[in-house]
């Protein structure tokens, strides 16, 4: 059975996870602890994510992860679906930034995300490493946002166990 729950304590007992999506410690303990951690479960833990107020109207979902043996399996989608249903009626708008790889720009444009802007050199001028997704080096940020009043769901295809 799937669930998914707002953790409320000790976040950083998920930072194993964490860290998939957002390989710096230090970047995570920026956002973690204002943010809202949630974490999906189908018999044990599959994924989680953080998601943080912007302002009065938007929110960002800062940190999304899978474990890798889970991924590709609806996990993400259903996370993120959970958590637009859970803010459309607290903020209008949802955020999401990521590195420019297309694979990652498509997931979430499956789940009603459309690309808003851009922030030059923001992996080069925030991490102490250079980063990467397989073999692209992530240089620019890739702002995409979502209507949550608006919204339409994520493209779905069912958990596949």
């Amino acid at each position: 059975m799937v669930k998914t729950e707002k953790i409320t304590g000790n976040k950083k007992q998920f930072l194993d996870l964490l860290l998939l999506a957002d390989e710096q410690e230090t970047m995570i303990d920026r956002y973690l602890p204002k943010g809202d951690l949630f974490a999906l479960y189908d018999d044990d833990l599959k994924s989680v994510c953080v998601v943080v107020p912007v302002n009065s109207e938007t929110c960002e979902l800062k940190n999304i992860a899978t474990y890798e043996k889970y991924q590709g399996k609806g996990y993400g989608r259903a996370l993120i679906q959970f958590i637009c249903d859970f803010y459309k009626n607290a903020y209008k708008t949802m955020l999401v930034g990521t590195g420019e790889t297309p694979a990652i720009l498509s997931f979430y444009e499956q789940c009603g995300f459309e690309k808003a802007y851009r922030v030059r050199n923001f992996f080069t001028d925030n991490y102490d490493h250079p980063m990467f997704e397989g073999d692209i080096q992530l240089v620019d940020m890739i702002y995409l946002k979502k209507d949550l009043q608006g919204q339409r769901g994520c493209i779905t295809n069912k958990i596949q166990r």
